[in-house]
């Protein structure tokens, strides 16, 4: 104990630098506050606010059970295929950007991919799906491509990680033993990269869940659409009653894809 205390007194002080860390956070957020305005509750703002909050404990069961089109659980059955194929279809492209990317496959050469992701995560969410809303008219199938390309960006750069970290050894002794490349990918390379690459595409379909409720406010599919619509509307119950869906469908997602990614990962 005496020890830790003694390492501890003995640490390095760098007040300068936490001190001009501290300033800068300061100055950031001084600067942020003061640059926002806010203009304060619109007319009937707080009536409306209420309203949402007392909407919350008192949904639209009809809305949440029922089984026809265009209520909560078709909704979200739609919501959740919206969410898989796109997940499928960015986890499927992602890997030729990755393996570009990589700079134990491609060496100096990987800032030419590095440079497309970077790219496509910079783009905008919302325009991302307008424009395929533009281009495909809406529907589940535009809120599925939007998200294959949006999960470009984040899937590869994972996928990077996981091929930068793969075992050398590994490849070297099958090489020693005179195997080819094919080999070599079956044996040395896809074993290694699997499970990590499966927990990586899990942890995006349950992003993905959460960013097809919000495609459908563009026309996209899903039910973003209801959601907005009933909010516009002032029907705050079936607002609510979407919301509970989206709440409960992401909780049960998030509890198991949890569960299967440490299974995964870990083995336990």
């Amino acid at each position: 104990m005496n020890d830790i205390l003694l390492a501890y007194a003995k640490r390095p002080r760098k007040y300068l630098q936490i001190g001009l860390t501290l300033f800068i956070i300061f100055s950031l957020t001084l600067w942020s506050v003061l640059s926002i305005k806010y203009p304060g509750y619109t007319d009937g703002g707080r009536v409306i606010g209420i309203n949402i909050i007392r909407a919350l404990f008192k949904p639209n069961w009809n809305r949440l059970w029922s089984l026809e089109t265009f209520d909560v659980p078709f909704l979200m059955f739609e919501t959740i295929g919206i969410a898989f194929l796109g997940t499928l279809l960015g986890a499927v492209l992602s890997v030729p950007f990755a393996f570009l990317t990589a700079k134990n496959i491609v060496g100096k050469f990987s800032f030419i991919g590095n440079t497309i992701i970077t790219t496509i995560r910079s783009i905008p969410f919302y325009l991302i799906a307008i424009m395929f809303v533009r281009v495909s008219g809406g529907g589940p199938m535009t809120g599925a491509l939007t998200l294959g390309v949006l999960s470009i960006g984040m899937i590869s750069k994972l996928y990077i990680e996981v091929i930068e970290d793969i075992d050398p050894g590994i490849l070297q002794a099958l090489d020693a033993m005179g195997a080819n490349v094919f080999e070599k990918i079956r044996y040395g390379i896809i074993p290694q990269l699997t499970a990590s690459m499966i927990s990586v595409i899990i942890y995006r379909f349950e992003i993905n869940v959460k960013n097809a409720t919000v495609l459908g406010i563009v026309g996209a599919g899903g039910i973003g659409l209801t959601l907005i619509d009933a909010i516009s509307a002032g029907r705050y119950r079936d607002a609510s009653a979407a919301l509970w869906g989206i709440i409960v469908v992401v909780m049960i997602i998030d509890f198991f894809s949890t569960r299967l990614r440490k299974k995964l990962t870990t083995g336990d």
